[in-house]
């Protein structure tokens, strides 16, 4: 139940992280006055808000918020599934981005730009970062991470929000063990499957080349 309840919890986090990123950058794009950004603007915002995910999301895993006590088991989870919400927000731009290309529809402000490896750089930089952070905790206390995390409990603390927060970690909660029995269903018997999907082919190749016969071939009808 410790494990469901923190995955919940974890799923609060990410859903009110969201929503304060998405008032900064609301902010901004009053600020730019509808000014088309670059490439490079956009994974630099996209990287420094996943920088602030992993070490926000690293602080939560402090034992009653001392710095000194860190559950070791708590980060190993925590780092688990922030990768798998990472690769979750990947395969979701991709298909965002496939999308629009299908319909013809312009990328509106440079909003909707993707590239496959300005998205995984960004990952990697920011799994690595929550990596470093189990080595120097006091590097995730900062003033930033500090206001972010005091505003997400802030948040999750109120009566009206922090209950639809935590219904979108409930949902977050049930796609996160989905995904993993999925995981585990792959490893133990996608193999298998697969092995016997090759192993059919083959048998189903050489059947093929048995029954088949060239057009100058003669076949004796007395055998």
């Amino acid at each position: 139940m410790e494990i469901l309840d923190f995955i919940f919890r974890l799923g609060v986090l990410f859903a009110i992280y969201g929503f304060i990123w998405s008032l900064f950058e609301f902010g901004l794009r009053i600020l730019s006055q509808g000014r088309v950004r670059s490439t490079a603007e956009i994974y630099l915002i996209r990287g420094v808000k996943y920088f602030f995910l992993a070490d926000v999301t690293f602080i939560f895993c402090f034992e009653n918020n001392l710095l000194n006590s860190i559950g070791a088991n708590k980060v190993i989870l925590a780092g688990l599934i922030l990768l798998i919400y990472f690769i979750g927000k990947l395969q979701k731009n991709q298909t965002n981005s496939a999308f629009f290309k299908i319909a013809g529809k312009n990328f509106s402000n440079g909003q909707k730009q993707f590239h496959y490896r300005f998205e995984v750089a960004i990952i990697a930089l920011a799994l690595l970062a929550f990596s470093l952070f189990w080595f120097y905790p006091s590097i995730a206390i900062n003033p930033i991470s500090v206001l972010l995390q005091d505003s997400i409990v802030n948040i999750e603390n109120t009566p009206i929000f922090g209950f639809i927060f935590k219904i979108i970690g409930f949902f977050f909660l049930l796609s996160i063990i989905l995904k993993m029995l999925n995981s585990i269903n792959f490893l133990i018997n996608g193999k298998k499957n697969g092995d016997q999907n090759m192993s059919n082919d083959s048998n189903s190749q050489n059947i093929e080349s048995d029954n088949h016969f060239d057009d100058y071939e003669e076949v004796d009808e007395s055998l």
